[in-house]
């Protein structure tokens, strides 16, 4: 895992026929040794991920691990498509993990004063002037509606403590209301919000965490605040000054090649691949959407998602390029929901955020307390529908990315595997907080 190395993808699996590319990655590389990493310990991460891959738990894995800014692994394992190898140019849905990229977006507009933490959100969808909450948050049925305690605020909004809806569970009304409607499916980002606008909140407003359409309604107020389509404000003012040249809400056809297929597991464990004419609830990212989800509607690499990280890690600047100021990073990388907010807990969640131990920033989780996995004090993670995830470590200066292409975040997936990432990632590192 020396340096000379981050320009191999792995050999193991590679297809004789495949083109030989050279690693689409712009951040410098270095040995684990020079960034303070053993690199025989880190071996047990590799061998974790290809693991992965060899018991056909994975189709492929694609990991990278960054420090000081420097890139100390890099490793390519698997299929990316039935044809293809895992490269590192491929490209991966974002699903879920736009949703930092949109905190990022709206800190920019937050900079030139368009909104306050404090604002209703009715100052920008005066639409949601009749939000009305259920009174049984639990039935599938309708229940009596109730008013709301007050208009949700753009940190509520921020931090999925608003009360909205999003449509992926099916045990309650609310949700059930929008996939009926077909919420995220809805032409053009007004039609979204006149759609939401109609469905009763499922909790009043700043008092539970509950993961919800909300990224989906900032973009919508990016596009009012700056007259652009969600898309192309990304593309001005983050995809273009950081140079992430392959991300977008949609892959054009000359890039095509190189989006990765997503699998879905049976219940006998077998893998089969699953395309956009399989469900009505798979985005085809070949063609231009008719609303672009800013809850989770892009597609990025493992280079522009670096550059990304690092910027954050760099207090808002990468290369010259300066996207958001040291403050607002700083606002990034504390938590923002109040203390009396915490998350439903679940299995899947057996440390709710808003606990002890897990806060939120803006559109990501934030690590309040370090536990025996080892992430630093206030890094910040997310993760994707697919299979992508993340975190940022300020403490520790570094950050790691992961990407998968596999549907289901549970503990077959997208979950388990992020855990072992972390568990394996900071034994490794023989100099903390340096």
């Amino acid at each position: 895992m020396c340096a000379a190395a981050l320009a191999l993808t792995a050999a193991a699996r590679a297809d004789s026929a495949a083109p030989v590319v050279a690693p689409a990655i712009t951040l410098p590389a270095a040995a684990p040794e020079a960034e303070g990493f053993d690199s025989g310990k880190l071996a047990a991460l590799t061998k974790a991920m290809h693991d992965d891959v060899d018991t056909g738990k994975l189709a492929g894995i694609q990991t990278m691990l960054v420090r000081h800014g420097h890139v100390v692994s890099f490793d390519n394992y698997g299929q990316a498509t039935p044809a293809q190898t895992m490269r590192p140019d491929t490209i991966f849905r974002m699903y879920s993990q736009t949703k930092p990229t949109i905190a990022v977006a709206m800190m920019i507009l937050f900079e030139q004063g368009k909104w306050a933490m404090d604002d209703p959100v009715t100052k920008f969808i005066p639409e949601f002037a009749n939000l009305k909450v259920v009174s049984d948050p639990n039935t599938k049925d309708a229940s009596p509606l109730v008013p709301v305690n007050h208009i949700p605020t753009m940190r509520e909004l921020m931090t999925h403590s608003a009360g909205f809806g999003y449509g992926l569970a099916n045990d309650n009304y609310v949700d059930l209301q929008f996939q009926q409607q077909h919420v995220l499916g809805s032409d053009g980002l007004k039609a979204m919000i006149d759609k939401i606008a109609t469905i009763p909140l499922r909790y009043q407003p700043g008092t539970t965490w509950y993961y919800s359409s909300a990224v989906d309604i900032q973009g919508y107020i990016i596009e009012k605040l700056s007259g652009m389509r969600l898309s192309d404000f990304m593309k001005k003012n983050l995809y273009d000054p950081l140079k992430m040249n392959d991300s977008g809400f949609f892959v054009p056809a000359d890039k095509a090649s190189r989006l990765a297929s997503v699998y879905f597991s049976l219940p006998t464990g077998k893998m089969i691949e699953i395309t956009p004419a399989m469900s009505d609830r798979l985005q085809d990212f070949t063609k231009v959407p008719p609303m672009d989800s800013g809850g989770g509607g892009s597609v990025s690499t493992a280079n522009d998602y670096s550059r990304f990280c690092q910027m954050i890690l760099n207090g808002g600047e990468l290369d010259g390029a300066r996207i958001i100021s040291q403050a607002s990073v700083a606002m990034l990388e504390s938590n923002q929901l109040e203390s009396s907010v915490v998350a439903i807990p679940s299995e899947r969640n057996p440390d709710p955020i808003g606990g002890d131990t897990i806060g939120f920033s803006l559109n990501m989780g934030l690590q309040k307390k370090v536990t025996k996995l080892g992430a630093g004090l206030h890094s910040i993670w997310w993760g994707g529908a697919a299979g992508t995830w993340f975190w940022i470590d300020p403490t520790n200066d570094l950050f790691f990315l992961g990407n998968i292409q596999h549907f289901g975040g549970d503990m077959t997936g997208q979950d388990r595997i992020s855990l072992i990432s972390q568990s394996l990632v900071y034994p490794a590192l023989t100099h903390p907080e340096k």
